[in-house]
């Protein structure tokens, strides 16, 4: 490194030490540990509400206090993802697949200390990628187009067929499903409003906080339900030893840190790519390198969290590459920053790496500083928050689902994000209990946006001659080697069961069924895309025809199949995967219960308001299906109704939806606005 660089690296260094800015710092970690902990709420929420108070700060004070909390919003979310099935925020989805199994095994201890470890590593790597790369960033960057990031996606979703073991065509399927979904809404193209039904609430599509919510989130809470167990039998949680273990997965698996640290900081640096997808492609690198884990991992591989996790953190590092260099936001937080950027009347781009080296450095130190904060609180505490994975069912069961509503109207504070959250909360539930991947979904799903942007520029701008540069040839090339290696190594596994070699004896009826559904459902969306521009429907054939074709390739093998199928009565029903105990019939019946609990939720907000409904909601659930004791159930619902008023009324200042009662009354809706 230069010797002026440094000197400034370590004047930046003890400006921060300053106790006083150290203070705003610590706040900002906490504030951002609490928002990763609350499914639903994240950076950008939090940066949003931080914003305003920056005004009279100096500069290095300032961004210290919000990239603090940013930094560590990441770590937070580790929490309900392992000890509940919850992702916290969409960039923890990944951590779910692993870290919830192995929470389920007693081992919630080990899940959380080594991901807390793999974080601290990567949010640290992350900061010394941005203090080496500022200078030198910007020829590289110039390298890439619309065509490379449209290449980029391509990859990206090519990985669901490594993150689909129990079959790469479910994957590709999938993924092309949540491609479709991301479609709907006003094309920002030609402005063809697309699958909108009529509501204005889809003309700016489906919000992402709902929907991962409702596919992750709400399937693990009905089997916890259902099962009717808690997520450990008590004394199964060994805290202490779970703590070092996790921190010698760590380091036993340093390679795969530093590799998906790489991926974090380098994704995280290309704007627009989002840590809703990152962590997804860690995943999925680590599923298709690290040796066994198309057998362990979605099982409680730890390498699994430590991939996930490795990268999570490592990006906010990355993400603040393009945002100090070019004024580009790396992220949706990073715009927010960008506004404290304004506010201090500080100019992204050259100057941030020239003249203002003290506040480039200053964010390099916060980071570093930050992710060490974070990671030590939630090490110091994970004893005490895995025991948490003990308490049973009936009572962190609804006090989750009355976290999960509340979470899922931050998505665009309209009803709509509540109806998502059921609609796609049950499509998750029979995708998991049919064995149907989930991820290759949301990966589509976030990752479809991009796709058609990049792909209007690329043929517009060069026709198809886009797939001819070389660095877009590389790319598609991987794509297509890792796409043809998944499907035959997956043609190759036995799906059956391991004891007797046969499927279960629905598992035909059931991939005919959804596999065909699939196939109307792309074959519909052809059909309707047929009236519209060239611009808006481009995204919509290619992803339909793809995926008519991988329904064709899933639906043959099944029609020809014979012999292979276990009678009725010889093997489990595909159904109850993971609840073998119960009946499949039962599983519905219980299945149907607790969703019919959520719609209980749903029709008493819309008739005395959300925050009220929470509180009509637990209190019915924990005297009527949980049965428990009166007092509990008081201190409970009184204990929810506190926490949810002080943070989401007096902190964030919800803007609740209208109800029926407050439209009766508008004088009480004045006295009470949570009405």
């Amino acid at each position: 490194m230069d010797l002026n660089l440094f000197a400034e690296a370590l004047s930046a260094l003890h400006h921060m030490l300053d106790p006083a800015r150290m203070l705003f710092v610590a706040a900002g970690v906490l504030i951002g540990l609490a928002l990763g902990i609350i499914p639903g709420l994240g950076g950008l929420v939090g940066l949003s509400l931080l914003l305003p108070f920056t005004y009279g700060m100096d500069p290095q004070t300032a961004l210290g206090f919000l990239v603090g909390l940013s930094a560590v919003v990441a770590t937070g979310d580790t929490i309900p993802a392992v000890l509940f099935g919850v992702p916290g925020t969409v960039g923890s989805a990944a951590t779910v697949m692993d870290g919830y199994p192995l929470a389920r095994k007693g081992e919630a201890g080990r899940a959380l200390s080594a991901a807390f470890t793999s974080s601290l590593i990567g949010g640290l790597f992350g900061a010394l990628l941005l203090g080496l790369t500022i200078p030198i960033l910007r020829p590289v960057m110039l390298h890439f187009g619309s065509s490379e990031l449209l290449a980029f996606c391509i990859f990206g979703l090519s990985l669901v067929a490594v993150l689909s073991a129990g079959s790469a065509m479910k994957g590709l399927i999938a993924v092309s499903v949540g491609l479709m979904i991301a479609t709907v809404g006003d094309d920002p193209q030609t402005g063809t409003l697309r699958w909108t039904l009529g509501s204005l609430y889809l003309w700016d599509g489906i919000p992402i906080v709902p929907f991962a919510l409702g596919l992750f989130a709400l399937p693990e809470l009905a089997d916890l339900a259902i099962g009717r167990r808690a997520i450990v039998a008590e004394g199964a949680v060994d805290t202490r030893a779970g703590r070092w273990q996790g921190v010698r997965d760590t380091f036993r698996n340093i390679f795969l840190v530093f590799r998906c640290s790489i991926i974090g900081s380098g994704l995280g640096a290309v704007p627009g790519i989002g840590g809703a997808v990152i962590d997804w492609i860690a995943y999925g690198h680590a599923a298709a390198t690290e040796k066994g884990a198309r057998e362990s991992f979605g099982k409680g591989d730890i390498r699994g969290v430590i991939a996930s996790e490795s990268s999570n953190n490592a990006k906010e590092g990355g993400a603040l590459v393009p945002t100090i260099a070019f004024g580009v936001p790396g992220s949706a937080s990073m715009a927010v920053l960008l506004g404290a950027f304004l506010i201090q009347g500080l100019v992204p781009g050259p100057e941030m790496v020239t003249r203002r080296l003290d506040i480039t450095y200053a964010l390099v130190w916060t980071i570093a500083i930050a992710n060490i904060l974070g990671a030590g609180l939630c090490f110091l505490l994970s004893a005490q928050l895995a025991k948490i994975a003990q308490i049973r069912v009936g009572i962190l069961a609804p006090l989750v689902i009355a976290i999960v509503f509340i979470g899922a109207y931050q998505g665009s504070k309209d009803w709509g994000d509540l109806y998502v959250l059921l609609g796609v909360g049950l499509l998750g539930w029979f995708m998991k209990r049919l064995d149907w991947p989930r991820p290759p979904l949301m990966l589509g799903f976030v990752l479809g946006p991009l796709l058609e942007r990049y792909m209007f520029i690329s043929v517009n701008r060069y026709g198809f001659d886009w797939m001819l540069r070389p660095i877009v040839l590389v790319l598609l090339g991987l794509t297509l080697i890792g796409i043809a290696r998944a499907i035959i190594a997956n043609s190759r596994a036995p799906r059956g069961d391991r004891k007797t070699g046969l499927v279960p004896h629905d598992a035909d009826r059931f991939n005919l069924i959804t596999g065909g559904t699939a196939a109307v459902f792309f074959a519909l969306a052809l059909y309707f895309a047929t009236p519209w521009p060239f611009g808006a429907r481009l995204v919509p054939y290619a992803v339909g025809l793809f995926g008519l074709l991988m329904c064709a390739l899933f639906l043959v093998p099944v029609v020809l199949r014979r012999g292979r199928t276990a009678a009725a009565g010889d093997g489990a029903s595909v159904f109850q995967r993971d609840l073998e105990p119960l009946s499949a019939g039962e599983i519905g019946r219980r299945g149907g219960i607790f969703f019919a609990w959520c719609l209980f939720y749903l029709a008493a907000a819309w008739v005395v308001g959300l925050l009220p409904a929470m509180v009509l909601f637990l209190t019915a659930y924990l005297l009527l299906h949980a049965r428990e004791a009166r007092g509990t159930t008081a201190l409970l619902v009184a204990g929810a109704a506190l926490a949810g008023y002080l943070i989401f009324q007096q902190f964030l200042h919800i803007p609740w939806p209208a109800s029926l009662l407050g439209d009766a009354f508008p004088g009480l809706r004045q006295a009470v606005p949570l009405f």
